[in-house]
């Protein structure tokens, strides 16, 4: 298993054509993140979401729940 290293912010990130120096994430996993947070931004604006602290909570919550449930499944 591996650590994640959330972003610095774009003025922080430093590369080597393959990965950020910073934060140490491959320019493929930063992209697919942004892609999952864009996505799940839109579906919020687009259901008119006013809490959107709850919503983003809420995912939150299940993502954890989520991969803790599979790796138990996959240990078992």
């Amino acid at each position: 298993m591996s650590t994640f290293n959330p972003c610095k912010g774009k003025t922080a990130c430093r590369d080597d054509g393959e990965r950020c120096l910073t934060c140490g994430r491959s320019f493929a996993e930063i992209e697919q993140t942004r892609n999952l947070i864009d996505a799940l931004s839109e579906f919020a604006l687009a259901q008119g979401y006013d809490n959107v602290d709850v919503f983003a909570a809420y995912v939150a919550d299940k993502v954890e729940k989520k991969v803790r449930h599979r790796r138990e499944e996959n240990t078992a």
